[in-house]
């Protein structure tokens, strides 16, 4: 199975996900963005996002799907995708797989996100806090169909454990 984490920067997906990897037996981390960076280096750097190259979508499926035959268990996945129709070819393709998909919103208010994103000390955090603060607004934009496809969990004050039981919770794991 796998466990979506979407949500704008900020909002706990990348903490969330280590919790819950620490939790779940037989669960692993698959950062989708690793799949956007290897095809920058074949497609060169897109003009606004490597979700926007339809090859990124399907393999991101057939990633998910193989690395899930290879070795089982579930793969936490923490990825924002803010274009619907992208979600729905992902979500698509994965339910033609046979892999459930439990998709999480991590939603926080826009003055707490603000304030996530400027405090965070990370070096490759420090270097994108631009780019994610100039985003906020295309998050926004996305929330009503994200509160359709997906689970909403409030994250504004609520620590990622908690967050990661509030998920195992919603699907009965653990």
């Amino acid at each position: 199975m796998i466990i979506w984490l979407n949500g704008t920067f900020g909002a706990g997906k990348t903490t969330t996900a280590k919790e819950l990897t620490s939790r779940i037996p037989d669960s692993r981390l698959f950062d989708a963005e690793k799949v956007g960076e290897m095809l920058w280096h074949v497609l060169g750097v897109p003009e606004r996002d490597f979700q926007d190259f339809p090859p990124w979508r399907g393999l991101v499926v057939e990633t998910a799907r193989q690395v899930l035959d290879y070795v089982g268990g579930t793969l936490v996945v923490t990825q924002t995708v803010l274009v619907e129709q992208y979600w729905r070819e992902i979500h698509g393709g994965l339910t033609e797989a046979g892999i459930p998909v439990h998709h999480f919103l991590l939603d926080t208010d826009q003055d707490t996100l603000v304030e996530r994103i400027e405090t965070d000390s990370k070096p490759e955090s420090i270097s994108a806090r631009q780019w994610r603060l100039d985003h906020l607004g295309e998050y926004e934009r996305a929330l009503s169909w994200l509160r359709r496809e997906a689970q909403v969990i409030d994250t504004t004050d609520v620590v990622p454990s908690r967050v990661a039981e509030i998920v195992m919770k919603r699907f009965q794991v653990g």
